[in-house]
């Protein structure tokens, strides 16, 4: 038996042999070549792959979401606090919870919702499928399964209704399932079906009517506010769907299916009462109002067409996508242009508010795939708040530059006393590619009734077509009646309600032979009630008793906004008003925006738990992963330093930029393992701006998105500008403090600069008048201005900031120059006067030096102090007086700039102690601080002064630090060596991971030494110091002179 048994192995082995040449040989017998043959095999790779890759994204899917259960089970029995940040984002927000109770009754229900699906597929859905096509007569549903895994609410968050008898429940849904559903048509042999899904999104429930009797709720209505997110894993001859190509194409098709069901504008109705009255208004329900969104330009988008393996780099064809729901409009591409504009005006019907967002994409224009420029998504309730919101919005999500655009909030009227007033305001609208909208049309299609039959005893299969101009709507096909019911709603814009029509055609799908028409002036629409038809409309060429049972309603689309409200971005290109006037402003109009930005100072502090990428052996030996991290906000880039093997990795950098309040912006976070070729991916988190805005500091661990295990600990502050000096000395101090070993000096400062207009520039060529901009520059920050038409006084309109770290030793550098380069004039502003100025501003005319006689430029200058927290904190503590404030860094008199980092010895505050008297030996300045965030004992070496040499050759000096009792490696630290002087400046940083209890019990000895000569490793001592930290206020932070000792006297 075991020889018989070992002899059909080796058969089925050689079979399966064989079976790999059947492609081959099948290729040869049709005649196909090796090119079929190579196709053939790249699809089935291609195919293969694909399968393999989505059953390991739902093993993936499944495992996180069991993990995810736990660790939050774990976190609650430990007790841990959402102030730790170790929760999920429900806990934090206490507007967002977590219904477990729900998953619960979900999990138990979930069997018997598997029978009832089984029971509704093979009684009712199998019967249709069959009877819609001949060629489907054997469709069965062999098996229907819908697994163990249930579907899971990650989240509910109540919003109050539009009126009290109406609750809003957004549900944050993922199911994850096991679900298995075979089909097959007998007669041609055919089985398919699926094997695991994944769905994801957030589906909103209307409790609506609510009622004075049980069961309380009238009815429920269920919708996606978005496109969910969808995942299929196809069985049988529907495997080939899983083809690259064919498994977007497949999955695009289910989506339009649910879309077309569940996704505004289309509702899912339940009444839980008989004969409900208002079943028909919560079907199809009037919009909440129409977004008209001007799409005016861009400015400053990647290049993407790049030729010569890309060596040369060529610029990019941007156009724009629009989607408001399953609206979606494309506007015309601009070729080879990064700064495109459009002036394109396109509209949007808004079902619900909160909720619905609008999302513009930016695409450079290929022959083959397109490029993503950038994105950018904005909650329309902030437009119906604003009325009119126009901003230059940042492209998100690895996009970098701005996109211009207004929106306008327009109201529904019932009546027609604005008509006339919109229609006059639509003719001073330039719109394309379409005129403005003056009203919208809503379209009820309920029913119809004896329909005739063009056959004797065959039974018609009705569609209705509504149209209304250019624009068609198709309703749904009813089969087999003569009394159809539809209940669909159709909805159109109007440029001139007064002159249009709607038609109407009744058609017996698929032959599409007429069963009726109507067409129907809207003019009587006017003239009704409420600008409202509710009736039966009799149809044309049609039976005696055919009518067609429809609501239509009409409404006036008023923009309620003063006509002078409109917002003009900051930095706006668009043309200045005419300079010819005799009479000069004296002072500059900046915009109202002006001045109004923040600071967004970003601490990546640590991550945790990441997942190991670098594998050896074909992952038989596990590595570790080399950490970085990618922050991106307001269109800036910033980049981490690489953690070398490191699944716990901390960076301590700190990174700051600028940004303002425009709605739709995120803080993102991407973490990445360097790597020789390509750097794998470990995880995405994001922040909202506006939640850092709004709450001024958010300090948390974000857990990893897309990856199985990750969270990131980040600390965001937003820091707004106050326009007093009261806390500068502070600031600096604690800046001073705070500062990071790495990364560049935190700002002190924002300066705010609108530069209006310049007058009387020299003539170019003697004649000529210069086409003119002007640059400024802050440090190494250089920006410009627009380039006006020739002219001596140009109007440039524009404002930009800078982000100062020195108020007092800093300046701005204004030039004006001709198109050419040639400079006209040039201004230095030291930031100085503007600290002595009344509300650190300036505002006025400036004359330019190296231009003309006459030559000036208007702007205004305006500098903000950028206050943190921890000032705050600090300047509390401290006596009206100042007896309590902490010393602070002093100055020798006389001293001398000394380079980076001197400005923290160069600004004291009044109550600072001043430097003691010479020493035999020198002196040395150190801060000495705790930062209890951290957990670090922090050392700031700033200088030494007036060090004793000890031969005739000016020394080297460094210092070098050790933390008592230990002596070891680890608690070493040495500054790096100054040439040449006895008056050092170090301004070095160096920190300790202890407790405050153990910092206290420690001694710091500190060693002030020269180097003798590159070949020697010998040191010549200067002196030392030996403090005691249990006699330092570590908490506070303090900044002394300390003479230095004798290397041999005692501590």
């Amino acid at each position: 038996m075991e020889r018989r048994g070992a002899g059909l192995a080796a058969l089925g082995a050689l079979g399966r042999r064989l079976l790999w040449a059947l492609p081959a040989y099948a290729a040869g017998l049709l005649g196909l070549g090796a090119g079929a043959l190579v196709l053939a095999l790249a699809l089935y790779a291609g195919w293969r792959r694909r399968r393999r890759a989505r059953e390991r994204g739902l093993r993936l899917a499944a495992r996180l979401q069991r993990d995810e259960e736990a660790a939050v089970r774990a976190a609650a029995a430990a007790g841990l606090g959402a102030a730790r940040g170790e929760l999920p984002a429900w806990v934090s927000f206490p507007d967002v919870e977590r219904a477990e109770w729900l998953n619960k009754v979900l999990a138990q229900a979930w069997p018997f919702f598997g029978q009832y699906m089984e029971k509704l597929l093979v009684e009712n859905v199998a019967p249709s499928i069959r009877a819609s096509n001949s060629h489907l007569q054997t469709f069965t549903f062999t098996k229907v399964d819908m697994g163990e895994k249930p579907l899971r609410v990650l989240g509910v968050r109540a919003h109050p209704g539009a009126h009290k008898k109406q609750i809003l429940l957004d549900l944050n849904i993922s199911y994850v399932g096991d679900v298995q559903i075979d089909v097959e048509v007998k007669k041609f042999f055919c089985k398919a079906g699926v094997k695991g899904m994944q769905l994801h999104g957030m589906l909103r429930i209307i409790l609506e009517p609510l009622l004075g009797d049980v069961p309380i709720v009238g009815a429920l209505t269920m919708f996606f506010i978005r496109r969910p997110t969808l995942d299929i894993n196809w069985t049988g001859m529907t495997n080939l769907l899983d083809i690259p190509g064919l498994s977007s194409m497949s999955d695009t098709m289910i989506m339009d299916a649910i879309s077309s069901y569940l996704v505004l504008p289309n509702r899912l109705l339940v009444p839980l009462v008989p004969d409900l009255h208002e079943a028909a208004q919560l079907r199809c329900p009037l919009p909440r109002g129409v977004v008209r969104v001007h799409l005016r330009a861009a400015r400053d988008l990647r290049s993407k067409d790049r030729f010569m393996g890309g060596l040369v780099e060529g610029k990019s064809d941007p156009y724009a996508v629009l989607r408001v729901g399953t609206q979606v409009v494309t506007s015309r591409v601009i070729n080879d242009n990064l700064n495109p504009a459009w002036d394109e005006v396109h509209e949007f019907i808004v079902h619900e508010v909160p909720g619905q967002e609008m999302e513009v994409e930016l695409f450079d224009k290929d022959p083959d795939q397109d490029d993503l420029l950038g994105r950018m998504k904005l909650d329309l309730g902030e437009v119906l708040k604003a009325r009119v919101l126009e901003e230059w919005f940042p492209l998100q999500e690895g996009g970098q530059g701005r996109l211009h655009l207004r929106l306008e909030w327009l109201l529904l009227m019932s009546d027609t006393s604005k008509l006339d007033q919109v229609l006059e305001r639509n003719r001073t609208i330039v719109a394309k590619p379409d005129p403005p909208s003056a009203a919208i049309l809503v379209v009820y299609l309920d029913r119809a009734e004896e329909l005739p039959m063009k056959k004797p005893g065959k039974e018609p299969n009705p569609m209705v077509q509504v149209s209304v101009q250019d624009v068609t709507r198709e309703s749904k096909v009813v089969y087999n009646t003569s009394a159809p019911v539809w209940e669909d709603a159709f909805r159109f814009f109007l440029h001139d309600p007064v002159n249009q029509d709607v038609d109407i055609q009744v058609k017996d799908d698929p032959r599409q032979s007429s069963l009726g028409s109507l067409s129907l002036p809207l003019a009587r629409l006017l003239d009704a009630p409420e600008l409202t038809l509710d009736q039966p409309f009799q149809l044309q060429r049609s039976g005696p008793g055919s009518r067609l049972y429809m609501k239509l309603v009409l409404r006036v689309l008023f923009l309620d906004a003063p006509e002078n409200g409109d917002l003009t971005p900051p930095g706006q290109p668009d043309p200045p008003a005419s300079t010819g006037s005799s009479h000069w402003p004296t002072h500059a109009s900046p915009d109202p925006l002006f001045g109004t930005e923040h600071v967004l100072r970003i601490h990546l502090l640590e991550a945790e738990n990441l997942i190991a990428k670098d594998n050896f052996f074909k992952g038989v030996v596990r590595g570790r992963s080399d950490p970085y991290a990618k922050v991106r906000v307001a269109g800036r880039v910033f980049r981490s330093r690489v953690v070398k093997e490191d699944l716990n990795p901390r960076w301590n950098e700190v990174y700051e930029v600028i940004v303002d309040n425009v709605p739709g912006q995120d803080v993102e976070f991407d973490l990445f393992d360097k790597d020789i070729d390509k750097d794998d991916f470990l995880g995405r988190c994001k922040v909202p701006l506006r939640r850092v805005l709004s709450s001024r500091i958010v300090d948390e661990w974000l857990p990893l998105e897309e990856v199985k295990s990750g969270r990131l600990h980040v600390r965001l502050e937003s820091l707004a500008p106050s326009p007093s000096t009261t806390l500068l000395e502070q600031v600096l101090h604690t800046n001073s403090l705070l500062q990071p070993a790495r990364g560049e000096e935190l700002s002190a400062a924002l300066l705010s600069v609108f530069v209006d207009r310049a007058a009387d520039l020299p003539l170019r060529k003697g004649s000529k008048p210069p086409a003119a901009f002007a640059s400024l520059a802050v440090r190494d920050v250089s920006v410009k201005t627009k380039t006006c038409a020739a002219t001596t006084k140009p109007v440039w309109d524009e404002g930009f900031s800078f982000l100062i770290k020195r108020p007092h030793v800093e300046s701005l550098e204004l030039q004006v120059k001709e198109e050419g380069g040639q400079p006209l004039g040039t201004l230095s502003l030291p930031l100085p006067q503007l600290l002595a100025s009344e509300g650190l501003a300036l505002d006025g005319w400036f004359p330019l030096a190296g231009g003309g006689p006459g030559s000036q430029v208007l702007l205004r200058a305006q500098l903000g102090v950028l206050v943190s927290q921890q000032v705050e904190v600090g300047a509390s503590s401290v006596s009206p007086a100042g007896g309590d404030a902490a010393p602070q860094p002093a100055e020798a008199p006389g001293e001398e700039e000394c380079g980076a980092g001197g400005l923290r010895q160069r600004l004291l505050p009044a109550d600072s102690h001043p430097e003691p008297a010479e020493g035999p030996l020198g002196r040395l300045q150190l801060t000495l601080w705790y930062h209890g965030d951290e957990r670090k004992l922090v050392a700031i070496v700033h200088a030494c002064r007036k060090l004793r040499p000890v031969s005739k050759e000016l020394p080297d000096p460094y210092v070098s630090l050790v933390l008592l009792p230990d002596r070891s490696r680890g608690t070493k630290r040495k500054t790096s060596v100054q040439k040449k002087t006895l008056n050092p400046v170090f301004n070095e940083r160096f920190e300790w991971d202890m407790s405050l209890e153990e910092a206290s019990r420690r001694k710091l000895e500190a060693h002030v030494k020269s180097t003798l000569s590159f070949m020697s490793r010998e040191k010549e001592a200067l002196g030392k110091l030996h403090l005691d930290l249990a006699q330092v206020d570590l908490s506070q932070g303090g900044t002394h002179w300390y003479e230095l000792q004798d290397e041999q006297s005692g501590p």
